[in-house]
């Protein structure tokens, strides 16, 4: 959430000043998204976003029960998050299009609320048949060059071109169902509807996770996550140089989940190590102030900006941004779905 509020800094657009300036073309590159295949820190956002959800999700279902409430209670809550989260995400974007985080969060929330359930087992039988069946549905889908777009691939990663895939087609007949201004044709950055499946995938990651954190001792639930890590990474990017599954972010691609779950488990791992439970170090507290009230910092991030920049330095307006968000921790006030 501190990355997406800091978009306000705009690194990309100070870097086309300078091009020269390898301070500047470092943070506009990790400030930004990357165009197709790859990964910058930015790309790491929203997979960190939906690997948490998953991560919490065993601690409030364990808190939930502790206070006595039915399966039924529990279920209907979830549904109502759900929506909730979806009408955010269209909201937000103010059309009927469902790329937003909170949008892809909310249609694949209520299947990860009955995984929670389930035996680990079934877990990550459920993982691997998503990303498999997901994988499948592209790569049966008729190769096509990517028309009127860059971003191309070859030989069999063409599958995953750039709005000439099987996640573009679904989306120009789903997306024109909806009341429109004008017919949906493509969405300029690539960003798919279906992506919400392979980022349930990433979710379910985080499920797993937090069922280790809440299970295990910290060191054996940590090394267990970290393992995880070491073991993703190496089998995504596999499957991205072969060319059997590239790594794409804009379109969630089965690789991209075992990447960037892979990374996020680093991170997880590296966070904990670093904020020991149960007093945190000092340091932490502007991190804290944010990573509490994460809803609201993802809104403020949406909404605010254009109120905001016009009167201030990107600066200053990252400094109210977290201002607001302290005086929302001090009176323990936190924005919650």
């Amino acid at each position: 959430m501190l990355l997406m509020m800091a978009e306000v800094l705009h690194f990309s657009r100070l870097a086309q000043y300078d091009s020269a300036n390898a301070f500047l073309n470092f943070f506009a590159y990790h400030q930004s998204h990357v165009p197709w295949a790859g990964c910058s820190l930015h790309d790491l956002i929203q997979p960190s976003f939906s690997l948490l959800v998953g991560v919490a999700l065993p601690y409030s279902l364990a808190s939930r029960k502790s206070k006595g409430s039915t399966f039924r209670e529990l279920l209907s809550h979830a549904l109502i998050r759900s929506l909730i989260l979806i009408a955010v995400g269209i909201i937000l974007r103010r059309r009927f299009t469902f790329e937003d985080t909170l949008t892809q969060i909310g249609l694949g929330y209520p299947f990860l609320f009955l995984l929670g359930f389930a035996k680990v087992r079934v877990q990550w039988i459920a993982l691997i048949a998503i990303l498999f069946f997901y994988w499948m549905a592209w790569a049966l889908y008729p190769n096509q060059a990517s028309t009127g777009f860059a971003h191309n691939f070859t030989g069999f990663a063409a599958h995953w071109n750039k709005n000439a895939n099987f996640g573009h087609a679904f989306d120009q007949v789903f997306l024109n169902l909806f009341p429109r201004e004008e017919p949906f044709i493509a969405n300029s950055g690539g960003y798919l509807t279906l992506s919400f499946i392979p980022t349930l995938g990433t979710m379910i990651l985080g499920l797993l996770s937090g069922q280790w954190l809440l299970q295990l001792p910290r060191r054996q639930a940590l090394k267990r996550i970290f393992l995880s890590a070491a073991a993703l990474l190496p089998l995504s990017l596999a499957l991205h140089f072969s060319g059997i599954c590239p790594i794409v972010k804009r379109i969630w691609t089965p690789s991209w989940t075992l990447f960037s779950g892979g990374l996020c488990f680093v991170l997880l791992t590296a966070f904990h190590y670093l904020l020991p439970e149960p007093d945190h170090p000092r340091w932490s507290m502007p991190l804290m102030v944010i990573g509490r009230n994460s809803i609201a910092a993802y809104l403020i991030a949406h909404v605010l900006e254009p109120f905001f920049m016009p009167l201030f330095p990107g600066w200053a307006t990252l400094l109210l941004y977290w201002l607001l968000l302290y005086a929302m921790y001090r009176r323990n006030f936190f924005l919650r779905i």
